[in-house]
């Protein structure tokens, strides 16, 4: 059994906040089952990773609690964010704190080529 899980965030739209709580969670509960667990965040999820963009977004309107706070959850939890090196140029290099490493390519696909590691995709 693998014992890691990777959430790969790529085609979630950062500005849907309703497509960005089941990926947050699920690696929230993946930590709190004792996986290591990380999410690299891409492509346009990755402007998730800049600061003021998930506190201004909640995944279901009226929420008090924005998707920053799910970020913090999961971290708080033990998941690791990092973010894909293309993103940067994309959206900015002001990241939020959460964000413990920045990654290219062939991180993400030697990870995903790995036996012990499982990769989700949003």
């Amino acid at each position: 059994m693998a014992g890691k899980l990777m959430i790969v965030m790529v085609n979630t739209d950062p500005t849907s906040g309703s497509e960005l709580g089941a990926p947050f969670f699920q690696a929230t509960v993946a930590a709190a089952m004792e996986y290591e667990v990380e999410v690299v965040l891409t492509g346009r999820s990755g402007e998730l990773a800049v600061k003021g963009v998930a506190e201004k977004l909640h995944v279901q309107e009226g929420s008090p609690k924005s998707v920053y706070d799910f970020i913090k959850d999961a971290h708080e939890a033990g998941v690791k964010f990092k973010v894909c090196t293309p993103t940067l140029d994309l959206w900015g290099s002001d990241l939020i704190p959460e964000i413990e490493e920045t990654v290219g390519g062939a991180y993400v696909i030697g990870q995903a080529m790995d036996d012990n590691v499982v990769t989700f995709t949003y």
